[in-house]
């Protein structure tokens, strides 16, 4: 059987590494690489980019556009890493775990992968919008705390250059004007009628998110106790349990979750890991949901990974850490 052909444009970025990490031992794979010296040559890349079956865009989003432009065959598939792509037409969006999304992702040509903070933010309220716990016209608030390589390689070198300013010792908001670049795909594929106010916070450790959304019940329909929310989330993701990918942890009404006074979340917590954990905490009126997981891998290189998994009708989490 011919082993599909690979090709990762931007691989010496922060995803694009980590992409290769998980595939370079693969041998139902064959991944094709540039020479370093032509790695700004856009007719060399255009050759690979036409010589692949599949191809990862770890881009700017213009460079991603580009790359687009530059395939002029039907037969390359794309996952866009960059935010080029994600609210556009004619691109599936590329969360699996999302009610059918499944499926569209593995007959999809051109995938947009989703973004880190996105991804925390989704894989809370989307599933509630669509069981009507949430109302699509609700006022919501959203943090989101990530390790500074979600910053990429300028902010890798910054945070750990022996001369940086003491201030990055500590917590940073970001994106105060509320114009984060994840904005538009948290409101489009939540179906929410007003994008959340979002406070995302880069702190001083290499990776791991924890995305939280805190809500007040009587906000919410349907719904009585804390534990008919984890209910519902737990419904949402029931088919995920084979997979791992999305884990609902921890039911809040049982004694022995350990989700009691002096239970804390570590946002790095499941560094080096592809999958993401839903904790729902608090209690009957005030509550959160906190998405945990690895802004390198389940927010980034391994949801690429899993999408490509899925085009390529390989085992879902072939190549990943799902531990």
């Amino acid at each position: 059987m011919t082993r599909p052909i690979i090709y990762i444009d931007g691989k010496e970025g922060t995803t694009g590494l980590q992409i290769y990490e998980r595939l370079g031992e693969r041998d139902d794979i064959e991944l094709i690489l540039i020479d370093e010296d032509k790695r700004k040559d856009v007719e060399e890349r255009r050759k690979l980019l036409n010589a692949a079956d599949l191809v990862f865009l770890c881009l700017p989003d213009a460079a991603a556009r580009e790359a687009v432009s530059l395939i002029a065959n039907e037969r390359t598939r794309i996952i866009d890493c960059s935010t080029a792509h994600r609210t556009a037409e004619g691109w599936t969006y590329g969360f699996p775990e999302l009610f059918g999304q499944r499926e569209k992702i593995a007959g999809a040509k051109r995938v947009a992968n989703p973004g880190c903070h996105a991804t925390g933010f989704i894989s809370i309220v989307q599933p509630l919008v669509a069981a009507g716990t949430i109302a699509r016209d609700a006022a919501l608030t959203c943090f989101s705390l990530t390790g500074y390589s979600g910053g990429g390689k300028k902010m890798i070198a910054w945070y750990e250059s022996a001369d940086r300013p003491p201030a990055l010792s500590s917590p940073a908001l970001y994106g105060l004007l509320q114009d984060h670049k994840h904005l538009p795909e948290m409101q489009r594929v939540c179906g929410l009628d007003q994008p959340p106010v979002f406070v995302p916070i880069v702190d001083d450790y290499y990776k791991g998110m924890a995305v939280t959304v805190p809500l007040h019940r009587k906000g919410l329909s349907g719904v009585s106790t804390l534990h008919d929310v984890w209910q519902r989330l737990a419904d949402s993701y029931a088919d995920s349990r084979e997979t791992g990918a999305v884990r609902v942890e921890w039911d809040p009404s049982d004694p022995e979750s350990g989700v009691d006074t002096g239970f804390k979340i570590y946002a790095g917590q499941w560094q080096g890991k592809d999958t993401l954990s839903l904790i729902v905490a608090g209690n009957d009126e005030r509550l959160s949901v906190t998405a945990l997981f690895d802004n390198l891998g389940k927010g980034a290189s391994g949801a690429a990974v899993q999408n490509m998994n899925l085009m390529l009708g390989f085992e879902e989490t072939k190549g990943l850490d799902m531990r």
